[in-house]
C-alpha cells in the first residue's frame, strides 16, 4: 500500500448556497444536521469520490456544511466508531486507510462467524426461507445487470445478513452484520470498478447446498467465495486534485 499524502487545498470556495439539495440550516434540528453531513460523507466514500486517506479538516466541515465546530467533531466521531474515518490527535481527520493486514484479520473473522452461521440456518429456516431466499437472489441478478457498482454492492451484502438473520441467534446477526458492514466500507474503497462484490452463482451454489443438507458443501462454497472477495481488493491509495467540496458534491457551478 503505498503513502503517498493527499496535499492539503486549503478552505474551500464554496457558498452556503450552493449546497443543492440541502435543507437550510437555520430549518434543520441538530439531529438532521448530524445525519445530513454523515450520510453526505458515508455516500461519498461508498461511490469511491471520497479516497483513502482524504483529510477532513474541520474548519472546512465547517464552511463546506453551514455548522459549527461541535457538530462537526460528533460527525467525525460517529464515522471513526463505525470505522469510515481515522481520527489523529493534532492533526486532521482522513478517510480510513486499513492495512492489508487489517483486511486480512478482517475478513477471517467474517469467514469464521458465516461458517457458523450456516449449520444454523440449515437447521432453522424452512421452505418459505428458502423461497424467500431465491426470491432474494433473483433481484440480486437483476440488479447486478442494472445498476452501477454501489447500488446493486447492498443487495449482494443483504444475502448475507438474511443469513445471519436465518440462523435464529440475534447474538451471531449482531456480531456479523458490524463485520459485513466493514467489509462493505473495505470493498467500497478498494475493488476496482467492474468487481462483482459477491458473484451471484456463488450465492446460489451456497443456497442450493443449504437446501440439500449439505451444510460441509455450503461453508466450502462460502469460503471459497469470500477468500474470492478478499483477493479482489487492491489496497492502493489514489491521488486526485479534486477539492474536498468537489469531492462531496458541494461545489458551486454557478
Amino acid at each position: 500500500m503505498t503513502s503517498t499524502a493527499t496535499p492539503g487545498r486549503g478552505r474551500p470556495k464554496v457558498r452556503p448556497q450552493a449546497l443543492a439539495g440541502q435543507a437550510p440550516a437555520g430549518r434543520e434540528k441538530p439531529a438532521e444536521k448530524e445525519q445530513r453531513i454523515y450520510t453526505a460523507i458515508v455516500d461519498r466514500v461508498m461511490e469511491q469520490r471520497l479516497k483513502p486517506g482524504t483529510r477532513l479538516p474541520e474548519a472546512a466541515l465547517c464552511e463546506l456544511f453551514g455548522v459549527g465546530r461541535t457538530l462537526v467533531q460528533k460527525v467525525l466521531q460517529r464515522l471513526a466508531h463505525d470505522h469510515i474515518v481515522e481520527l489523529r490527535p493534532n492533526r486532521s481527520a482522513i478517510v480510513a486507510m486499513p492495512s492489508r493486514e487489517e483486511v486480512g484479520k478482517l475478513f477471517e473473522a467474517r469467514r469464521a462467524l458465516e461458517a457458523a452461521v450456516l449449520p444454523l440456518v440449515a437447521e432453522h429456516a424452512t421452505r418459505a426461507n428458502y423461497a424467500s431466499l431465491r426470491r432474494q437472489l433473483r433481484q440480486e441478478r437483476d440488479a447486478m445487470h442494472r445498476y452501477a457498482q454501489t447500488e446493486w454492492a447492498g443487495l449482494a451484502s443483504a444475502f448475507h445478513l438474511r443469513l445471519g438473520e436465518l440462523s435464529r441467534n440475534p447474538m451471531l446477526h449482531r456480531y456479523l452484520s458490524e463485520i459485513i458492514s466493514r467489509c462493505c466500507l473495505v470493498v467500497a474503497l478498494f475493488q476496482p470498478p467492474g468487481n462483482a462484490t459477491c458473484e451471484h452463482h456463488e450465492h446460489e451454489r451456497v443456497v442450493a447446498c443449504l437446501e440439500a443438507g449439505d451444510v460441509a458443501g455450503a461453508q466450502q462454497e462460502n469460503d471459497r467465495h469470500l477468500r474470492e472477495l478478499e483477493a479482489h481488493i487492491q489496497l492502493i491509495e489514489e491521488d486526485t486534485d479534486q477539492s474536498l467540496a468537489d469531492m462531496l458534491g458541494l461545489t458551486d457551478r454557478s
